[in-house]
């Protein structure tokens, strides 16, 4: 990927040189780089066992240069073990940056460059701005990923053009053959390839303009899902990214259908299907080669104009992705994913803080979990609540309050029934740096009887919403003082009802 306008102003506010240690903001749950500057997720394998986890990286500075492929391993998308670079820039007459990619198990050796039985083989884009091109490179690993070998025919798609980039590739089984989803940024298109052995693509269709188109497309995926309730129907998802001055970061979706060639959306050129509401989540791809051929998602958390030392820069929770019918089409849902979720109490060391039926009546907030689920401010919460015609309700997060108990800050996370929305609310977040167009956040959400599921993923500095079972979704950063741990719910304009409540303190993970 590259950056576009509306992360020049990121980009720029980073400082060269790393000032004040952040320790207070770097996420416990969440992947980040030990140290330097981290974009986009490339490369996503699984593979014996092993969650790769490739991303775009600067070795040398906290800010957006040198782009390189980062590499860092795990088994429970917790824990990682961060490794060398696997593919360096290389800085010659043409000076090649190593751009976002895919990686892929070549079992059967298809591109004849596996030594015995299989071998990892990345696909990605070779920026050389000396020469105002970018095309598609790829490279082999012998070493189980730890290092690559690049073609010695690269390019193996190159249209000579100055933006063409973010290749997504993976074994399709219709066509027997390795198929690829690449960007052409301007044109607001997706062109689909097609490969025997990862090394003479061709050409199949194109796709675009389509949906939101105020900004250049780039970092596609391209993946079937299977309808839930029939586990007969299939359908295409094509995922593209945009950033620009018009939405700021953005993600967008198209459902369809793929006959071997061509991909043709089931809704009309101008509906746009948001990935995320937030102002964080970008350049997200699926995990290639999971067990069951399961789709597991992470994204690039972008950073804002706050400064964090000596990294910048995080990825998302991975998100389960699944297909769900309603009354508007067939529409993608996320959730974060069972690999993780299935070991919050091991995680935690201890079990959730629980509560259940509890009734707020008026203006009336109250605090939950004191000094015990929220002490770090990196906390698993799930909720279900039920609120009467003309309430707001929800939670206060990262709280400080003086000694009289007056509130001097506060993230509100709030669900108004009156204007059928969810609303983060961050104007008096702390001194944490935040673009003041942003301050307040909304996902328009109708409800039936006024109930909502929530599920909210406070990670130190990352906040993430999944609402209704993840039929919405909602990421963006805080930046709380490190005494602002307080966590309270709230009420206001009529009655709700807290169904059910657990919170899980994940600021002592054992490793980590």
């Amino acid at each position: 990927m590259k950056l576009l306008s509306c992360l020049f102003f990121v980009v720029c506010s980073v400082p060269v040189f790393a000032q004040i240690p952040t320790p207070q903001w770097r996420p416990v749950y969440h992947f980040t780089p030990q140290k330097n500057w981290t974009n986009d997720p490339n490369g996503l394998l699984y593979l014996h066992g092993t969650y790769h986890l490739y991303n775009q990286q600067n070795p040398f500075e906290n800010k957006w240069g040198h782009m390189s492929w980062g590499h860092a391993t795990s088994n429970d998308l917790v824990h990682w073990n961060h490794l060398s670079i696997a593919i360096p820039e290389t800085i010659d007459k043409d000076t090649t940056l190593r751009f976002s990619g895919s990686a892929v198990w070549d079992k059967n050796n298809t591109s004849g460059f596996c030594k015995t039985g299989g071998c990892i083989v990345a696909i990605y884009t070779a920026d050389q701005p000396n020469l105002q091109k970018e095309s598609q490179f790829i490279a082999y690993s012998n070493d189980g990923g730890l290092t690559y070998t690049n073609y010695e025919n690269n390019p193996v798609i190159d249209l000579q053009k100055k933006d063409f980039r973010d290749p997504n590739v993976s074994w399709n089984e219709q066509l027997k053959q390795w198929l690829m989803v690449v960007s052409l940024p301007e044109d607001h298109t997706i062109q689909f390839y097609s490969s025997p052995n990862l090394k003479t693509w061709k050409l199949l269709s194109a796709f675009g303009p389509a949906g939101f188109t105020d900004a250049g497309w780039e970092c596609p995926s391209f993946f079937s899902l299977n309808v839930k309730g029939n586990a007969d129907k299939k359908k295409w998802v094509l995922v593209v990214s945009a950033s620009g001055d018009v939405k700021g970061i953005f993600m967008q979706y198209f459902v369809g259908d793929f006959d071997g060639e061509k991909f043709t959306n089931d809704n009309a050129s101008d509906v746009i299907l948001p990935v995320d509401y937030g102002d964080g989540f970008y350049a997200a791809i699926p995990w290639n080669n999971t067990p069951a051929n399961k789709k597991i998602f992470i994204g690039w958390l972008v950073p804002g104009p706050q400064e964090t030392n000596p990294w910048t820069g995080q990825m998302s929770i991975p998100r389960d992705l699944g297909l769900i019918k309603t009354e508007q089409g067939i529409r993608l849902v996320q959730n974060p994913t069972s690999v993780i979720k299935n070991n919050l109490s091991k995680l935690s060391g201890k079990q959730p803080v629980e509560i259940n039926n509890m009734t707020i009546v008026g203006e009336k907030e109250i605090s939950i979990a004191k000094n015990h689920a929220r002490e770090g401010n990196a906390y698993w919460l799930t909720a279900r609540i039920i609120c009467e015609k003309g309430v707001t309700a929800g939670f206060k997060i990262a709280q400080k309050k003086d000694k009289d108990n007056n509130t001097l800050a506060e993230t509100v996370i709030g669900y108004d029934v009156a204007k059928q929305e969810l609303f983060v609310d961050r104007s008096n977040a702390g001194n944490g740096k935040i673009k003041n167009d942003k301050l307040r956040q909304i996902i328009p959400l109708s409800s039936i009887g006024g109930k909502i599921k929530l599920e909210i993923l406070l990670d130190k500095s990352s906040l993430e919403i999944f609402v209704n079972d993840g039929q919405k979704v909602l990421s963006t950063s805080v930046f709380p003082d490190k005494d602002a741990n307080g966590l309270a719910v709230f009420s206001s304009g009529g009655k709700a009802e807290i169904q059910s409540l657990k919170v899980w303190d994940l600021s002592k993970i054992k490793g980590k």
